[in-house]
């Protein structure tokens, strides 16, 4: 059966507070729409339809930075999620299948979730998505008569009987796509807001002979962000799963609450990650690489027995290979290093390649932009750059080749050659002293003057 998602995108999110749509805010690193698409790409959608409102433009190029194939459907006025849900009808025109309602403001609902509603779709015509609420607070409730659902009831629009039902609405629905748009076309907005409800198509549903049911999951997964502080729960729920799962994967993490990965991090069995690490979006880290304190990475990949920092920041571009060695306070940046190299203090490099086993001394910087275009910088293999070098790029240094410390290479470098390009020393004996007696006097004289 084929599946369509709907992920409904509109709101302005008026308690965000922010010019930014509510669902662009991030958590792990990315939109929390992403997050709603990646839920949903595991039933391997034929179609994935985000219906905008609110900075519309902006959610667009959100959704297809993640899925280029995403359509957007437009809801210029938010009249209800039932109107929203319809916004997406004449991009499923020609379209058989299920269709499932997805929100990107609510963005773990599960694979294994999403695909238990798949199945129980297979008995039933409409599958609302439950869960049992600690506090039910506001959230619609369910009425259940075994496992038919009768009816979801808004609490504005709730009897206190129904109000004591603790099985609450997610939101969640899903469909065979014609049915879904043909219930919708029923409901009304004879309500407390004045709204289309969506979840009136279950009421319809059993009116016309259907069978409409209620799958329940974990209240975890039902997280709705409407403000900063659930942006900050959100996040927090996010990184105590992911810290728990990596660990339970065979990674050591020392402190666990200081480490901070991303929604697509992945690490390798027996990797260490030590305390205060910072992942963003892309990176990948093979087994048994060590990762040490204060180091931030991003949009990298980390093979296996590498170590990382202290105090390293690795940007996007950056590719280690096995056993390479990257210290404090070195940052690397669309740069690769091959197989046993090492930089290990307080260095840059940029737009890079350096060879098996070379040795980048300290302070050494790959000068790579010249203000308008940047250029590259190729190291060969078994070099050693001395402490303090810059390289000019474009240039080259060829295999088992020696800078001097303190050269700035402007000139290829041949395979063997030792490269030194600096001034001549001077000693001026004396001169030290009468310089700072100069100065010492200039500086006497100024403060004479100021205090006159």
């Amino acid at each position: 059966m084929a599946t369509a998602l709907i992920i409904l995108a509109a709101g302005k999110g008026t308690r965000m507070k922010s010019d930014l749509p509510k669902v662009l805010h991030k958590v792990a690193g990315v939109p929390m729409l992403h997050h709603a698409m990646r839920g949903g790409a595991a039933l391997s959608p034929e179609r994935t339809i985000v219906v905008a409102g609110h900075g519309a433009d902006q959610v667009e190029k959100a959704a297809k930075d993640y899925d280029a194939d995403a359509l957007i459907a437009l809801q210029e006025e938010q009249n209800g999620t039932g109107h929203a849900v319809s916004m997406a009808k004449p991009a499923l025109d020609d379209f058989s299948g299920d269709a499932i309602v997805l929100y990107g403001d609510t963005p773990f609902i599960s694979p294994e979730t999403l695909e238990r509603m798949a199945e129980a779709r297979k008995t039933h015509d409409v599958v609302v998505l439950g869960f049992e609420a600690a506090d039910p607070a506001r959230y619609g409730r369910l009425v259940m008569s075994g496992d038919r659902l009768d009816q979801i009831v808004e609490f504005k629009d709730a009897s206190d009987e129904e109000r004591a039902i603790t099985f609450c609405n997610s939101g969640v629905i899903c469909a065979d796509a014609a049915t879904l748009f043909d219930l919708i076309e029923q409901v009304s907005n004879d309500n407390a807001s004045g709204e289309y409800y969506l979840t009136d198509i279950v009421g319809i549903a059993n009116a016309k002979g259907l069978s409409a049911t209620a799958i329940a999951c974990d209240e975890a997964e039902t997280l709705g962000i409407n403000s900063r502080t659930d942006l900050a729960a959100a996040e927090a729920a996010f990184q105590a799963r992911t810290r728990a799962e990596a660990m339970e994967n065979g990674v050591t993490l020392p402190a666990p609450e200081t480490v901070h990965f991303a929604f697509d991090t992945a690490i390798g069995r027996d990797t260490i990650i030590e305390q205060n690490v910072v992942f963003g979006p892309g990176v990948t880290v093979e087994t048994g690489a060590h990762i040490r304190a204060f180091s931030h990475l991003e949009g990298c990949h980390v093979s296996r027995g590498a170590v990382v920092g202290p105090y390293a920041r690795l940007r996007p571009g950056a590719e280690l290979a096995e056993d390479t060695r990257i210290g404090n306070f070195v940052e690397v940046k669309n740069a690769t290093i091959d197989e046993g190299a090492k930089v290990n203090h307080l260095s840059y490099i940029g737009d890079a390649h350096i060879g098996q086993r070379s040795n980048i001394g300290a302070g050494t910087i790959t000068c790579n932009y010249d203000g308008v275009s940047k250029h590259h910088t190729e190291i060969g293999e078994n070099v050693f750059i001395g402490s303090n070098t810059m390289l000019v790029a474009p240039v080259t240094v060829g295999n088992g080749a020696l800078t001097g410390s303190g050269s700035v290479i402007t000139k290829d470098v041949p395979a063997d050659a030792l490269a030194i390009a600096r001034a001549t020393q001077v000693n001026k004996p004396g001169m030290a002293r009468k310089l700072f007696d100069l100065l010492r006097k200039k500086k006497a004289q100024k403060t004479k003057t100021e205090a006159g």
